[in-house]
Formats: structure tokens, C-alpha cells, sequence
């Protein structure tokens, strides 16, 4: 399986930022890591094992970015404000410097994004934000909402980045088009969180699979999860 790290200064984040990518090609899939996590922590929980087949034979290739979680959501000694700013140029990144980079690897110039736990967040987040540039989201066992982490504060910022808020008001016609999973399972502190999101997608008539399993809000459940749902990208 080829491994490749990579390592460039982003003019988005004012710093540098690290990468992994897994495969010689196929279809591009952006793992997202949990909270504060690294670039190499699906690498290391195993979550890109349990991928192996997909990517020896060519049909995907999956990009592990770091998170700035540490600088945003979880920095509590700078403002609300400052945090959400943070990860608004995280976002920057991950759509300038990776997505629009990679997506014309596809015939329909879209990218697959996935996350566990607080990846889950990420990758639905980026998922509902640019919907024109996603075909595939896999949530597995991600929560929807950024509000625990203002300490009250609230700004556009804020509401544009929580889904469970901005869904009801989204008409992007691509979110029509996107297979989405939202993966969860009876003993996930997330599960909650799953079946809200299930409610607000069906209430806006976008077809999806909830997928609730046994087990707890943790990495095998999510290595179940991670091959079942590669399957679905048509390759």
C-alpha cells in the first residue's frame, strides 16, 4: 500500500499543515480526524487498514489532513470569535489546498469525505457547506452542532458552521445528489445527535441511510463501518 507525507506552509492557516495519502489512485476520499487529532491518527487506529483492499487495488485513495482543532474549537484561551475565525480558514485550506486540487481525479469533479467522532463533524460540515464538491459523505458516529464550544457567543461564523442550524435553510440542489450516511450505533454518545440529523434530511426530503449498529462510540465500530460504506462509491 503506498504511503506518501507531505508537508506545505498554507497561506490559508498562516502556518505549516500535514498530510498522508494512501494509494497509487482511485477515487479520492478525505479522512478527517477526531478531536485534535493528528494526520497520521487513522493511520495509527487502523482505520486505513481496514481500507487496504480498496486501495492495493486502485479504487480509492484516501487523504488524512491534520485538524487545527487545538487552534479552534478547543482553544479555550482566546475568544469565541478568534475560534471560529480559526476554523473558518481551516476550512479555506481544506477546500483551496486539497479539494479543488484533487476533484477533476473524477469524472464528476467531486471527492468522497469521511470522519469518525469529531471528524464526523468535519467531514459533514465541509460536506453541507460545499455541496458541489462532494458525491459521497460518511459520518461515522460525527455530532452536528459547534455550539457547546462558544461559550454562549454566536455570529454568522457560528450558525454557517453548525449544521443542525443552516440544513433548514440550505437549497443547494447538489445536496440532492450526495449519497449520504450517517453511521452511528445503540451505545453512541452520538447516537442523538444521528437520528436529529436523520430528522432534519428527511424533513427536507434528502435521501439518506442511517445506519445504527451494536456497539460503542469507538474504533471498531468505525472499522466495521469505514469498508461496508467505501463500497457504495462507484468506481
Amino acid at each position: 500500500m503506498k504511503e506518501e507525507y507531505f508537508k506545505w506552509y498554507s497561506h490559508n492557516l498562516s502556518g505549516e499543515t500535514e498530510m498522508l495519502i494512501f494509494g497509487h489512485a482511485g477515487y479520492p476520499v478525505i479522512v478527517f480526524p477526531t478531536s485534535m487529532g493528528s494526520y497520521h491518527e487513522n493511520k495509527d487506529m487502523g482505520l486505513i487498514e481496514s481500507a487496504r483492499w480498496f486501495i492495493e487495488q486502485g479504487l480509492i485513495k484516501i487523504y488524512c489532513p491534520s485538524s487545527i482543532d487545538k487552534e479552534s474549537f478547543y482553544n479555550k484561551k482566546i475568544h469565541p470569535v478568534h475560534r471560529i475565525q480559526n476554523h473558518v480558514w481551516y476550512d479555506k485550506m481544506i477546500c483551496h489546498e486539497i479539494v479543488e486540487k484533487i476533484r477533476n481525479n473524477t469524472g464528476s469533479g467531486k471527492v468522497a469525505v469521511a470522519g469518525c467522532s469529531f471528524g464526523g463533524y468535519h467531514a459533514a460540515n465541509f460536506a453541507f457547506r460545499h455541496p458541489g464538491y462532494v458525491s459521497h459523505l460518511f459520518s461515522m458516529s460525527g455530532a452536528f452542532s459547534i455550539k457547546s464550544f462558544m461559550d454562549g457567543f454566536h455570529n454568522d461564523d457560528v450558525y454557517f458552521n453548525s449544521p443542525e442550524d443552516y440544513l433548514f435553510g440550505l437549497e443547494d440542489r447538489e445536496l440532492w445528489n450526495m449519497d449520504i450516511v450517517l453511521g452511528t450505533s445503540d451505545g453512541d454518545i452520538c447516537l442523538h445527535d444521528n437520528l436529529n440529523m436523520s430528522k432534519i434530511l428527511s424533513h427536507k426530503h434528502v435521501d439518506h441511510w442511517l445506519d445504527i449498529r451494536q456497539g460503542q462510540h469507538d474504533w471498531p465500530v468505525w472499522k466495521g463501518m469505514f469498508p461496508h460504506y467505501l463500497s457504495r462509491i462507484k468506481f
